[in-house]
């Protein structure tokens, strides 16, 4: 699919704002044509995931066609539709989706976007359509009264815990615990009482809090991930530290951004396979290629395990008689992650992997990461929805 601009990202964000969970296919000029559509594998996870249509259970051949109730959305006016998912007898059975009447409503190269509700899907164009003047209009229009009907409301426990934050914020700064980067973090949830340990489950009943310093605009951690090491060239840290690592004082070691758009200084990049479902890195040296693998299924995983439901806390960061101290401020709701849409920030570089790995003077290779991280700019592309409550 083709970068998204930046109007199309905008819609993206209020509409994730408004809790609706969507997928994203680009229809060409011959697909038009012949009103067919390759099933990309971010639409094939979003099917799957939302337990739609699995083509892998799906057979070869028209018998085998599924056929699924479609509406499609343009501005006051909506049209029935039907969704054929199916896998032609040529091919290999590639996995095809149309919905009949999408040539009235789409050029090539625009983005369509795939909603699924109430046992129907909810498609429209998502690069002509004015979706900001729908959902805001005065005027009852369908597109405002299906988004309406998905949007959802903040939980007992988000309020309980919002409380106990400006609990918190009303005593002022707070003297860091350390003298680090995860100090702020760290500082938080000892004074909300929170245990801190390096459990892959989120902190506070079912949220997971993620703290920052509002000096700062740097990505922010979604989730750390190793490779799987079966279906990976190489079979641990060491031997990724061991290609591409570097001297840094006493220090073997491999700090680096790892993006999908471009490669980094060390050759490394990141490519999505749609088709077999994982996320590949990639050297440029001829000899070593494709070097580890995630697949996506588990990625999507530690996502919605991660971050079911995330406080974003942004904290002033001063100076004290030179100990830094926190004053929160700010927090940033976020629940259900739109885990298609993670393939799609991937892809367009949004959405990057650190490598944190080193060889200590001992010998020993630690490893940090792999951390997924996420520009600021993206969490309103991934989370719905997007509130921002203050603190103080």
């Amino acid at each position: 699919m083709r970068v998204l601009t930046s109007e199309e990202q905008s819609k993206i964000k209020l509409l994730t704002k408004n809790q609706v969970s969507l997928t994203l296919i680009e229809p060409t000029e011959t697909g038009l044509k012949k009103s067919i559509m390759d099933a990309t594998g971010s639409v094939r996870s979003f099917l799957k995931e939302n337990q739609i249509h699995d083509y892998d259970l799906q057979g070869q051949g028209p018998e085998n066609k599924v056929q699924i109730s479609a509406i499609i959305y343009e501005d006051f006016k909506i049209t029935n539709s039907t969704a054929s998912l199916y896998r032609p007898q040529t091919k290999k059975g590639d996995p095809r989706i149309w919905f009949s009447g999408l040539t009235k409503i789409a050029n090539p190269n625009n983005i369509v976007a795939i909603i699924f509700f109430e046992n129907s899907f909810h498609i429209f164009n998502l690069t002509q359509l004015n979706v900001e003047a729908l959902l805001n209009s005065k005027i009852i229009n369908p597109l405002k009264e299906l988004i309406s009907e998905i949007s959802g409301k903040a939980t007992e426990i988000a309020f309980e815990l919002l409380a106990m934050l400006r609990k918190v914020a009303s005593s002022g700064p707070i003297k860091s615990m350390v003298a680090a980067d995860t100090s702020v973090g760290r500082t938080l949830e000892t004074a909300l009482g929170i245990d801190i340990n390096s459990s892959k489950q989120p902190d506070y009943k079912g949220i997971e809090l993620k703290s920052f310093r509002s000096s700062r605009t740097n990505r922010k951690n979604l989730f750390a991930q190793v490779p799987d090491w079966t279906l990976s060239k190489f079979k641990s840290s060491a031997e990724i530290l061991d290609a591409f690592g570097y001297k840094r004082g006493d220090d073997f070691k491999l700090y680096c951004t790892v993006s999908a758009i471009t490669r980094n200084s060390q050759g490394l990049a990141l490519k999505l396979d749609t088709d077999v479902k994982q996320l590949i890195e990639n050297s440029d040296k001829s000899e070593i290629g494709d070097f580890v693998v995630w697949p996506l299924n588990t990625l999507h995983n530690r996502l919605l395990e991660k971050h079911k439901e995330t406080f974003w806390v942004e904290a002033t960061s001063t100076y004290i008689d030179g100990i830094e101290h926190f004053q929160y401020s700010m927090v940033e709701h976020t629940k259900k992650p739109i885990t298609s849409q993670f393939d799609i920030l991937i892809d367009q570089g949004i959405i990057t992997l650190d490598h944190l790995i080193k060889r200590t003077t001992n010998g020993k290779v630690v490893e940090k990461g792999p951390i997924f991280k996420i520009k600021p700019s993206g969490l309103d592309l991934l989370f719905p929805p997007s509130e921002k409550y203050n603190l103080i």
